[in-house]
């Protein structure tokens, strides 16, 4: 539910490169060394002054539940310190720049919320930049000037997922997104992160959301099912015609026997230039996605399938399409948060509630902590939440640390990697804003020729041959192809002139008897 709502309801994930222009940094001078997170908040809140807080969240509208979730997540938190000299008062974002101006007029010491980055952006637009925000939009150019977010910035899912792919020995990949400006920059991020941990991406492929038409026709493509079936289609008719036209020894017409026999079991043949599949989309997308992909002869021996938290919370565990498939995902929620939730809300809470509980607890945490603003907001250790550790950054990023679960087809996820409990080793290296969004990119194969995949006898093998089949071959190397002109004189008494040629002096040679 968290995921779908950070990533699609709310439209974020919009990391253009390069887009903190002069914004961004929100920093002390010193933070200190980083040690083990902690709690955030401190156990005391009488320090002699009224504080006071001012929560933004959509409370009409079509996102009113997302709002009214998160309100319960920031009432338990705050009457859990008890604190009489904390004033919070809610704004309704959904009334646009009046709220904003409401808000600001109260003159908060801090922030909570916005839910959207468009209001994120409104509200950095107005406000002092030493003013700090508490924001739940993964929009990381909606951050900065004191603009902060406690959401799961989809970066970290991507990086998480791939180092776990490189951990696995996977050399080559391919990424399979949705066709939104979400789904491009996910791609560009797997982009990032293949080159920062040595692993090859092979091709990217884009298809329209819950359009089962559109998902059909990605995974053809990403297949390279017409190529792999044309092979397949010619191998049988070389076969078949050795078989019924030449004279074969009882040994040399067994083996031809077996081959057909081994060709009727499958539909394709070839190997694929990559060994991984990443899928970007939704649980529900990957489910039609992995499915079309084995169905088009990519088989569990072929690639491995692997996905985002996109897949958190969705009806995944018991599809044997994706048995063996791992994914980045938070850790559990905290269980005495959940008991609590529920008792208040008569319902479970969500993960937009959990991280409205945390942005809420690390809010009151600043206001009574003693120090400064950024100091406290900013402490490279980061802090303890229901959702496991969280810190902020200067341009206003937020890591979150992950786990890595692996579906087995029978209904339970199992965790093959806990999630980190401290920072104290860097969980990240790419910075969200500085990804590029990239397009499709077809597969780079030298093609599939049926005659690689056939053995027939020596004596008749040369009269037998066959085209590659496969729209995109280059060569093994995968160097970049370069054009060579030759340049034709009139006058064919003339030398051929080659394009950057250049005559190599040969070495004397000793001859000796």
């Amino acid at each position: 539910m968290y995921i779908k709502t950070i990533f699609k309801i709310l439209a974020v994930c919009a990391i253009l490169a390069g887009c903190a222009g002069p914004r961004g940094r929100w920093s002390v001078d010193d933070t200190g060394a980083t040690t083990t997170p902690a709690a955030m908040q401190y156990g005391t809140y009488e320090d002699g002054e009224n504080h006071r807080m001012a929560v933004l969240l959509p409370m009409t509208g079509d996102a009113a539940a997302s709002g009214r979730a998160i309100r319960t997540s920031v009432e338990m938190a705050v009457l859990e310190t008890g604190a009489d000299n904390l004033n919070v008062s809610f704004f309704d974002s959904a009334l646009g720049r009046a709220a904003v101006s409401d808000a600001l007029d109260s003159d908060p010491e801090v922030i909570v919320g916005p839910l959207f980055a468009n209001d994120a952006r409104l509200v950095r637009d107005m406000k002092s930049s030493s003013l700090p925000v508490l924001s739940f939009t993964s929009d990381a150019t909606a951050v900065g000037d004191g603009i902060m977010t406690m959401a799961l910035m989809p970066t970290n899912s991507v990086e998480a997922i791939v180092r776990e792919m490189q951990n696995d020995k996977v050399h080559n990949f391919i990424v399979i997104a949705p066709d939104t400006e979400s789904g491009h920059l996910l791609a560009g991020a797997a982009s990032t992160a293949a080159e920062m941990y040595n692993i090859q991406l092979s091709g990217a492929f884009f298809y329209t959301e819950r359009n089962a038409d559109s998902i059909k026709s990605a995974t053809e493509k990403a297949s390279m099912n017409v190529a792999r079936t044309a092979a397949h289609t010619r191998a049988r008719e070389i076969l078949s015609d050795v078989l019924t036209t030449e004279a074969l020894t009882s040994i040399e017409r067994s083996s031809v026997i077996r081959q057909l026999d081994n060709l009727s079991k499958n539909d394709v043949i070839g190997t694929l230039p990559y060994d991984a599949v990443l899928f970007l989309g939704t649980g529900e997308d990957t489910k039609s996605l992995a499915s079309f992909m084995r169905y088009f002869g990519v088989g569990a021996r072929d690639a491995r399938f692997y996905g985002t938290a996109m897949w958190d919370g969705a009806d995944i565990a018991s599809d044997l399409t994706l048995s063996g498939a791992k994914y980045a995902a938070l850790p559990d929620m905290n269980e005495g948060f959940i008991t609590k939730y529920e008792h208040v809300a008569g319902a479970k809470p969500t993960r937009l509630g959990s991280i409205g509980y945390d942005a809420t607890n690390m809010a009151i945490g600043m206001l009574y902590s003693g120090k400064s603003h950024a100091a406290y907001l900013l402490d490279p250790s980061g802090y303890a939440g229901v959702d496991g550790i969280v810190r902020l950054r200067p341009n206003g990023d937020s890591e979150r640390a992950m786990r890595i679960m692996q579906l087995d087809g029978s209904g339970e996820i199992k965790v093959v990697k806990e999630a980190a409990t401290d920072f104290m080793t860097p969980l990240y290296n790419i910075e969200q804003r500085r990804i590029s969004p990239i397009g499709e990119m077809q597969l780079q194969t030298r093609g599939v020729n049926p005659m690689n995949y056939i053995t027939l006898p020596e004596r008749i093998r040369s009269k037998y041959k066959s085209k590659t089949y496969g729209a995109n071959m280059t060569a093994q190397t995968n160097a970049q192809l370069v054009d060579i002109v030759s340049v034709v004189p009139e006058d064919t008494n003339d030398a051929v002139v080659l394009q950057n040629y250049k005559p190599v002096k040969l070495a004397p040679v000793k001859q000796t008897y």
